[in-house]
């Protein structure tokens, strides 16, 4: 399928709603998020629910990057709070900065999962980097007009994607049946 490279490994509500616990205990170790949409709503602090979650995830045992296309200012005042390892200015979907962030992290492919709410940039990078990746829903709609753009062609993408993991389920169904 044309549209795969883009496929998210799992696609989910909101980053408040993954169990973190499990994936843990699946061998992860690093992980990787974007900011924007991904924790808090565009060009807002760390609030609460951010800073609890990163509370939780160094209680678990986490290493965490934050890896955002903005600039050291937007990135470090989120940070301010979170205090975790951050690479601003990250061209994604480009590699280099992905595998910056492992290395910052001391993970690899096999133990890093990235976290983010676009699909062409956030997941299609870290695809191509070779990191599994979970795509949660932006969690404000105002966003700046390119992304808004984006975002239709992201609903084309998601269509098949959902229509993929129906195909899959079918096929599960028939085998179990064998």
């Amino acid at each position: 399928m044309m549209f795969d490279i883009f496929f998210p490994d799992r696609y989910v509500a909101s980053t408040y709603a993954i169990d973190f616990d499990e994936l843990y205990e699946r061998g992860f170790r690093g992980l990787i998020f974007d900011i924007d949409n991904t924790l808090v709503p565009h060009g807002a602090p760390a609030d609460g629910r951010s800073v609890g979650l990163f509370k939780r995830l160094k209680a678990i045992g986490y290493q965490c990057c934050l890896l955002s296309n903005n600039q050291e200012p937007r990135v470090q005042m989120f940070n301010e709070k979170i205090q975790v390892d951050y690479v601003y200015n990250a061209h994604k979907p480009s590699v280099k900065n992905y595998k910056k962030a492992m290395e910052i992290m001391g993970t690899d492919t096999d133990n890093t999962l990235f976290i983010g709410d676009q699909l062409f940039t956030d997941v299609w990078g870290a695809k191509r980097t070779g990191i599994r990746s979970i795509l949660v829903k932006p969690i404000h709609p105002r966003e700046e007009i390119q992304i808004v753009l984006k975002r239709y062609l992201e609903r084309i993408v998601l269509y098949f994607y959902r229509r993929s993991l129906k195909r899959e389920k079918k096929v599960e169904k028939r085998q179990k049946l064998l």
